[in-house]
């Protein structure tokens, strides 16, 4: 089950990265990601993840992601490996007693769930879109203690 995850989150990746017109492809590409997977397949994974055809600038019709604010296109896309292998968070920052946690698409609901299971009392509480985590913390709480007790959860704040 592991191989079809990673296949999903390779083939979303390449989407919101790359413009491709065709299946073949996304096929093209999944095999230079290491993926040895049948049109049928990808069919039903590509069906699975909503994924549909729009007109792109140039006017030609590529595949997109649902809602594809939250996968925006870069200019330079790494390799699919290199964006799985990349840890989730982005930064923290803070308004007063709220923090601001960016994180990559798609990583906000898994390390909010990691946050507000966690013995961190500075947090009152999360709330996660697709890559924000808005942290309510309590009044007057430290931020550097705080980033000492989220180093355990997100490994990679310092």
């Amino acid at each position: 089950m592991k191989e079809k995850k990673d296949r999903i989150e390779t083939i979303k990746m390449l989407i919101s990265s790359k413009e491709m017109c065709s299946q073949d492809e996304v096929l093209d590409e999944l095999v230079k990601e290491g993926f040895n997977v049948t049109q049928a397949t990808l069919s039903r994974d590509m069906k699975l993840l909503k994924i549909a055809k729009a007109s792109s600038m140039n006017g030609k019709y590529v595949y997109v992601l649902p809602n594809e604010t939250m996968y925006k296109r870069v200019t330079r896309p790494k390799t699919a490996k290199q964006m799985l292998q990349a840890p989730g968070f982005v930064s923290i920052n803070y308004s007063q007693n709220i923090g601001v946690i960016k994180t990559r698409p798609g990583y906000a609901s898994a390390i909010a769930y990691n946050i507000d299971n966690s013995p961190i009392d500075e947090i009152l509480g999360t709330i996660a879109g697709d890559d924000t985590i808005i942290t309510v913390l309590r009044e007057g709480a430290d931020h550097a203690a705080l980033e000492q007790q989220l180093f355990k959860i997100i490994p990679n704040l310092k």
